[in-house]
């Protein structure tokens, strides 16, 4: 962005210019302006304060310098093919008492050439270091260089040097710890510079990794039954591939009329004394890894008739159902308890209230005492 330089004079006048900011081998564009000019003449100076123009006249033997626009208020000059020999200060001067003047520094932007990325190891084992190193050579001012690993931003180390012409060598250092993962992952150095957009190279990883292993079972689909037959297949995956992919049966050996066929374990005529662990173990240059199948042989008639599996939800809702009409019951049953609970009736007293004295009373009751059989209890 060009700095406006501004120089104020007598009679309100004014000189105005800007600082410029060129890439090599471009146009820079030189304006002197004048604000309110009072027909004072305008000249521009090199840096060694050689006169480029005097008004719309160029004493200097320079065709690069080129008149773009002489007015009263501007004399704007155009300088091509710019070099850094003509980095430096302009002068815009105006021929007033006393003169003005106001200066233009230009700055030439060198771009760095293409970035070099080179990489210590053409390939690399999964869990080992890497190192890769960027270098931007020939740019002024010096470039900052980027890392990426795919869509994940990584923090080099980075050392700067100036070279006898001013100009700057940047070199980056990256340093990564890779996993399978990162197997054909690009990674990319980009250069930044305000001379240029869009510089980068990249490369790809190479990591050698031990072999994924699965164990399918192509057959049965359900049980393994005895009379039946058992069909393995081994999937192993690696880089390289598995060179080698053998069967082998814990602490004991494969049955003898098994069949084994590449990757594939084919026992027929499954019986009881065939159960046990089975491994598919895969090798390759980096190491070997294996999985396993424990094998259980059922009775022939395993898994027939069996009942159907009765629906949860079901079973849920109905004893949910019995337990509330529990509930309902142990609560009505003890409100009628304890409604009636001491209610006490006896009838052995019974003819004293008739009795005309007490006496009488006495004996009456006595006699009820006497007579068993006129004695009864109520309990409700």
């Amino acid at each position: 962005v060009p700095t406006p330089q501004v120089c104020f004079g007598s009679y309100g006048q004014n000189l105005v210019t800007d600082n410029i900011s060129v890439v090599e081998g471009e146009v820079a564009i030189i304006s002197c302006r004048v604000r309110n000019n009072d027909d004072s003449v305008i000249q521009l100076l090199n840096p060694n304060r050689q006169t480029i123009y005097f008004k719309d006249v160029r004493p200097l033997k320079d065709g690069r310098f080129q008149l773009v626009n002489f007015t009263d208020n501007e004399l704007r000059v155009s300088l091509s093919n710019v070099s850094l020999s003509d980095e430096g200060r302009y002068v815009c001067q105006l021929y007033t008492d006393p003169p003005q003047e106001a200066y233009a520094d230009i700055t030439v932007l060198v771009p760095p050439s293409p970035p070099i990325l080179e990489a210590r190891d053409d390939l690399v084992s999964e869990g080992n270091e890497t190192e890769l190193s960027c270098t931007a050579m020939g740019s002024k001012p010096a470039a900052s260089i980027r890392w990426m690993k795919g869509p994940e931003e990584l923090q080099g180390e980075t050392m700067v040097e100036e070279t006898y012409d001013h100009m700057f060598t940047v070199v980056s250092r990256l340093s990564l710890t890779v996993t399978r993962e990162d197997d054909g992952v690009p990674i990319i150095c980009i250069v930044d510079h305000p001379a240029v957009k869009d510089l980068q190279t990249q490369t790809y990883l190479e990591v050698q990794y031990k072999p994924e292993v699965k164990i399918i079972v192509e057959f049965p689909e359900g049980l393994t039954r005895e009379g039946e037959n058992l069909e393995l297949t081994c999937k192993a995956k690696g880089k390289p591939q598995p060179q080698q992919i053998n069967w082998v049966k814990l602490d004991d050996d494969v049955p003898s009329h098994a069949v084994i066929k590449g990757s594939d374990l084919l026992i027929e005529n499954l019986n009881k004394s065939y159960n046990g662990t089975y491994r598919c173990v895969a090798t390759n240059s980096v190491g070997e890894s294996y999985d396993d199948y424990i094998l259980y042989v059922y009775d022939s008639r395993a898994g027939e008739g069996a009942p159907q599996k009765m629906d949860h939800a079901v079973v849920g809702g109905v004893v949910a159902v019995v337990v509330f009409a529990m509930l309902c019951l142990l609560i009505v049953l003890g409100r009628y308890f304890a409604r009636h609970k001491g209610t006490y009736f006896t009838h052995e007293a019974k003819g004293a209230d008739d009795a005309a004295d007490a006496d009488t009373a006495i004996i009456n009751a006595e006699g009820g005492h006497n007579n068993s059989d006129e004695k009864k209890e109520y309990y409700i």
